[in-house]
C-alpha cells in the first residue's frame, strides 16, 4: 500500500513512521509513505497556502490551487509497488480514495479502517486553519473523515490515527493474522478482559476458566465477557452487534 499524506507540517510524521508498527510495515515493504508539503505546490515567493474567506468571517482558508496540484502530483506517481495491481496504474490513480480529514466528515470506525485497508493507494489531505476552500470538497476529495466530535488544530493527528488503524489491518503487518480479529469494535463489541502471568498478583487471581485448558469454555467465556463489558461501557454498540438468541438472553439477564 502507498499512503500519500498532504500536509503543511511534514515534520510531524517523522516520529510516527520511524517507530512501532508503522516502521515494521515499512521495513517489510508492506506500506510506503509519501509525505508531501502543500507549500511545495505554491507559485509565489512567500509560498502562500491560505487566504481570508470571501464574505468575511474569522480565520483563514486553505486555497484550492496548491491542494489540487499536490493531489495531481501524488496521483501521477502512483505505481505498482506494494500490493499488486488488478488494474493499470492509470485506473488505480482514478479510483484512489482522496480523503479530507475534517470535523465535518463521517465518523471514523473499525469497519471504515477495514474498508480502506483493502485499497492499494490512499491520499490523505490534512486540513488546517478555518478549513479548506469548498471547491476542494466539491471537485477533488472522494471522502471526508472525522475521528471524533471535537476540533483539532489540523488534520495531521487524524491522519496518523487513520494510518495506524489501517496499516495494522494489512496482512503480514502484525505478528499474527489473528491479532486484529478480536480487537474492540472489530466484532461490533468491546474486547473481553485479558490476563497474563503471574496467575496470582497481590491476591488478585486470574479467572480459573482461563487456566483450565478447555478451549471451548474459554471461547464461550470470552464472548460472554465481551458482551458484558460492552453492555456496561458502550451499550449503544449492542444494537448493531451480530448476536444469537442465547446471547440476547444473556443481555436480558445482565440488565436485570
Amino acid at each position: 500500500m502507498q499512503i500519500h499524506i498532504l500536509t503543511l507540517f511534514p515534520q510531524m510524521f517523522q516520529s510516527p513512521i520511524s517507530s512501532g508498527i508503522l516502521k515494521r510495515a515499512i521495513d517489510q515493504k508492506l506500506v510506503e509513505f509519501n509525505i508531501r508539503n502543500i507549500r511545495d505546490y505554491t507559485h509565489d515567493k512567500h509560498h502562500t497556502v491560505d487566504d481570508s474567506p470571501y464574505g468575511g468571517g474569522a480565520g483563514m482558508l486553505l486555497k484550492p490551487e496548491p491542494i489540487f496540484e499536490a493531489v495531481e502530483a501524488a496521483k501521477a506517481e502512483i505505481s505498482p509497488s506494494g500490493q499488486a495491481f488488478r488494474t493499470s496504474p492509470e485506473e488505480a490513480a482514478n479510483t484512489t480514495p482522496i480523503i479530507l480529514l475534517t470535523p465535518q466528515g463521517r465518523l471514523f470506525s473499525q469497519p471504515i479502517a477495514l474498508e480502506l485497508s483493502r485499497h492499494s493507494h490512499l491520499i490523505l489531505i490534512c486540513g488546517h486553519y478555518e478549513g479548506v476552500d469548498e471547491r476542494v470538497r466539491q471537485h477533488l476529495v472522494t471522502d471526508e473523515i472525522s475521528i471524533g466530535d471535537y476540533v483539532l488544530s489540523g488534520g495531521e493527528l487524524p491522519a496518523m490515527v487513520l494510518a495506524d488503524a489501517i496499516v495494522r489491518l494489512i496482512p503480514g503487518v502484525l505478528g499474527s493474522e489473528d491479532s486484529p480479529v478480536d480487537d474492540s469494535h472489530t466484532t461490533g463489541m468491546l474486547e473481553y478482559p485479558q490476563y497474563t502471568r503471574p496467575p496470582v498478583y497481590r491476591d488478585w487471581a486470574v479467572p480459573e476458566i482461563l487456566l483450565s485448558g478447555n478451549h471451548a469454555q474459554i471461547a464461550r467465556w470470552h464472548r460472554e465477557q465481551a458482551i458484558s463489558r460492552t453492555l456496561e461501557r458502550r451499550p449503544d454498540l449492542l444494537g448493531k452487534a451480530n448476536l444469537n438468541r442465547e446471547e440476547r438472553q444473556l443481555i436480558d439477564r445482565l440488565k436485570n
